[in-house]
């Protein structure tokens, strides 16, 4: 049974470990989730395994990485909601969901969890977001988070001009909420 440190009314958060390059292969390999990550639009096996690796070793160094995330119910594996670095203070959010997951709410559920783990646990000073110009349901989601625009961010792995956003620790962000 997978164990969870962090558990929200419909969803649990795990580390990932060497057992889940299925689980890596199922999300990074759909190409309805790469194609907003990646210039190619569908990642490489050899990839996905590099990804995966770099999510362990972020969370072996930092204690953080772009966690796994599960349904409480049955489970199920739905995608990955978490942080990495970005600069002193500042830390990236992001959240990658299987297809058949997306329009559920579980992305904002998530990322509200993940937001007050940084801001509560971790004591980040401000977290840092961006999405595929193209991804309009990522430019949704932000919004509703409560993220404020910065402007375009060259992003590599896309070779596009990535919309920004930032959410400073507020001192009136509700920590405890669900």
């Amino acid at each position: 049974m997978r164990e969870f440190f962090l558990l929200g009314d419909r969803l649990g958060f795990s580390t990932w470990t060497p057992d889940d390059k299925d689980l890596a292969h199922q999300l990074w390999g759909d190409p309805q989730v790469s194609r907003y990550i990646c210039a190619a639009g569908v990642f490489t096996d050899e990839e996905i395994d590099a990804r995966l690796a770099l999510e362990m070793d972020n969370q072996a160094r930092y204690g953080y990485s772009y966690w796994p995330i599960f349904t409480r119910g049955g489970g199920h594996f739905v995608g990955c909601c978490g942080l990495r670095p970005k600069s002193e203070g500042v830390l990236e959010l992001g959240c990658h969901l299987l297809p058949r997951f997306w329009g559920q709410g579980y992305a904002q559920e998530g990322c509200h969890m993940v937001i007050r783990y940084a801001f509560k646990t971790l004591g980040a000073q401000a977290l840092f977001c961006g999405h595929n110009p193209n991804n309009t349901a990522s430019a949704r989601l932000i919004g509703k988070l409560g993220f404020t625009y910065l402007g375009t961010e060259f992003y590599p792995p896309t070779g596009l001009d990535h919309p920004s956003y930032e959410m400073k620790r507020p001192a009136t962000y509700d920590l405890e909420r669900s």
